[in-house]
């Protein structure tokens, strides 16, 4: 436990979770945010970074599939001190070879949903412990339209549980989407889905602006629907 007294709380780095399909452009928000960064890639999806002279990869594979927890655990001890900014690209894929390595463990499959859980929890706990930015992605579930208005129709490619673990300390939580090509994030908790925003008082905003944040007069922008 860490006790600080009135006034000397230290300032630490936003934690960004941004979910969304494939193509809308998750892996290149990495370029947005400037220092020294690190990428811990669980899909293989680097060719948005390619040109990019700050941002070093940590690539994991299938070969690395049966010691994964181990791995990225080593990574982050080992890599955070010397970087800025923590970018895990894909965290449903993390998920998925986390869950096989625990998968079986116990008799009673809730237990080892439990323990997945507590991973994710410890990770998330984890980052935010470092002080530093943190950026995690994953794709999203399309569940269709639920009811009238379509709320609550898009969530994170997570067991729920899961996912809420993992992102209770995250500042913001948006899903990102292309839409009359420009690229949107939904922060809007109202709409039903996976969204939270303590950094301001935005629900909609361009990708681009993802890191105008601590404004409280920060302008919402008005879509008109289709």
């Amino acid at each position: 436990m860490k006790f600080y007294k009135a006034g000397e709380i230290p300032k630490v780095g936003n934690m960004f979770f941004i979910f969304g399909d494939g193509g809308t452009g998750k892996t290149s928000l990495i370029r947005l945010f400037s220092g020294k960064k690190l990428l811990l890639s669980f899909d293989g999806s680097t060719n948005a970074i390619i040109n990019t002279k700050d941002v070093d990869v940590a690539l994991f594979e299938d070969i690395d599939a049966p010691q994964m927890q181990q791995l990225v655990n080593t990574t982050l001890g080992q890599l955070v001190k010397n970087h800025d900014v923590i970018f895990l690209d894909n965290v449903s894929a993390l998920q998925n070879y986390v869950l096989e390595n625990i998968d079986g463990a116990s008799k009673d499959g809730r237990q080892n949903y439990q323990k997945l859980q507590l991973w994710f929890r410890n990770l998330g706990m984890y980052l935010r412990g470092t002080g530093l930015t943190v950026v995690a992605t994953a794709h999203q579930i399309d569940n269709g339209s639920n009811g009238l208005d379509g709320k609550g129709r898009f969530e994170a490619d997570m067991n729920e549980k899961t996912f809420n673990a993992f992102t209770g300390p995250f500042d913001l939580v948006g899903r990102i989407y292309k839409e009359d090509g420009q690229r949107w994030i939904d922060l809007d908790t109202e709409n039903g889905n996976h969204a939270k925003n303590r950094l301001d008082n935005r629900t909609l905003i361009k990708a681009s602006d993802l890191l105008n944040t601590g404004d409280p007069e920060a302008k919402q922008i008005q879509k008109e629907d289709k």
